[in-house]
């Protein structure tokens, strides 16, 4: 006999940026880490390790996020500025040309900081941006995001991504001319417009009265704009259109709201997500997830601070993070008729200080999961699971089978 609490409704995919490491005196933050929370997941569950990309494949956090929804990197990816600025609240439309970028600090020609200073306040740039600026022919669309954050996007006919960045990447070079990469008419009006706001955002910014009190105080003006990471926004089917489930997306990085945003996962802001206390982020973002799950059937919750501690090589902050962190995931043991689906975007090992290719543990634990013997959760273990070792790509068909919505393949 089938009972219906054997089968799972909605899906509760938590994905912990950056968490997985490699062995420092043998250990991870992840298995040196107290979480009795994740543990007890995944010694209910089935347990496994996964390539978010493919082995030997460093990912980023938008071409791990794109395969762990079922969505080709390789076929959607077409560079980090369309989800940016889709992030920030930029109606993105397909063909639209959008890229990151980053307040700066020019003086006599030279980028002396690239992010100046770390500006906030940046509300009126961008509005100085968005009324000065023109490009003919070119409509130009500019939105700040946090802290020195921005997003920019170029509309119009005859545009191309095929183009390169202006950020020199480092203090004491000029900005970069943005040139095209491919002899085309179309990667040349882009370049030519990219230039041409970068020179005006100069004239522009320069005498703004923000950057005249910031150097009244001794503070780096936010003068200029590094523009980077540039792509066409691609034509995403929808999650909806897709699964057949509606969805949404619980994150706090521009990125990957926007990434939520462009596959038609509807954004839900959390009360309490500004909060100075890592603790109290991670617990309202978990209170969200969990009432979201009341009205959607998907639910993306994504989970930001050992990745930066990772970037800064901090063992010890890691390990207090992912700590705080499993205490904030007490309540996910209550769930009913929810699949649960814990994983890691990439590896941020803090020996190497950035992401590396290392596969990555993931478990799911709900009704109907056959478990196995792992009952620890980190990426030292995890592949002695059930699961084995698969790619990111494949864990959105095993949790639709999972909660009974495949189909037959064959007769």
């Amino acid at each position: 006999m089938i009972f219906m609490s054997d089968v799972a409704n909605k899906i509760l995919f938590i994905v912990i940026d950056g968490a997985s490491d490699r062995p420092v005196g043998g250990k991870t933050p992840l298995a040196h880490a107290s979480k009795p929370n994740l543990d007890a997941l995944a010694f209910g569950g089935i347990n496994g390790i996964m390539d978010t990309i493919a082995p030997g494949i460093r990912p980023g956090s938008d071409t791990s996020h794109l395969a762990l929804l079922g969505y080709d990197p390789y076929k959607y990816y077409t560079g980090r500025g369309p989800f940016e600025a889709a992030g920030v609240g930029i109606d993105v439309k397909g063909g639209d040309i959008a890229f990151r970028v980053n307040f700066a600090t020019v003086e006599n020609g030279v980028v002396t900081d690239r992010r100046a200073g770390r500006i906030a306040d940046t509300d009126s740039l961008a509005s100085a941006i968005n009324e000065r600026v023109k490009v003919p022919g070119v409509e130009v669309i500019f939105k700040r995001s946090t802290g020195h954050r921005a997003a920019l996007v170029l509309r119009g006919k005859g545009l191309s991504p095929a183009i390169t960045d202006t950020d020199p990447k480092k203090e004491g070079l000029p900005i970069k001319e943005c040139h095209a990469v491919i002899d085309t008419p179309e990667a040349k009006r882009t370049a030519e417009a990219v230039n041409s706001v970068s020179r005006q955002v100069l004239a522009v910014l320069d005498g703004q009265p923000v950057n005249r009190e910031r150097r009244e105080k001794g503070l780096p003006p936010g003068n200029a704009i590094l523009i980077r990471g540039g792509g066409e926004v691609p034509h995403i089917p929808s999650f909806e259109q897709r699964y057949g489930m509606k969805g949404a997306v619980v994150a706090a990085a521009g990125l990957i709201i926007g990434i939520g945003k462009m596959c038609g996962l509807e954004y839900l802001p959390v009360a309490g997500e500004d909060s100075v206390d890592p603790p109290r982020r991670v617990r309202a973002k978990v209170r969200r997830a969990i009432e979201a799950l009341q009205t959607y059937d998907f639910v993306l919750l994504n989970v930001k601070g050992a990745d930066e501690a990772g970037h800064d090589g901090d063992f010890d902050r890691k390990t207090r993070f992912l700590e705080d962190m499993d205490d904030a995931f007490r309540p996910l043991k209550d769930l009913k008729e929810t699949l649960i689906i814990v994983t890691v975007d990439h590896s941020t090992p803090v020996s190497i200080k950035d992401h590396s290719a290392d596969p990555v543990p993931v478990l799911i634990h709900g009704p109907g999961v056959r478990t196995d013997r792992v009952d620890h959760y980190n990426e030292l273990i995890a592949h002695q699971g059930g699961l084995c070792r698969i790619r990111g790509m494949d864990i959105m068909p095993i949790a639709l089978d999972l909660i009974n919505r495949t189909k037959k393949f064959g007769a």
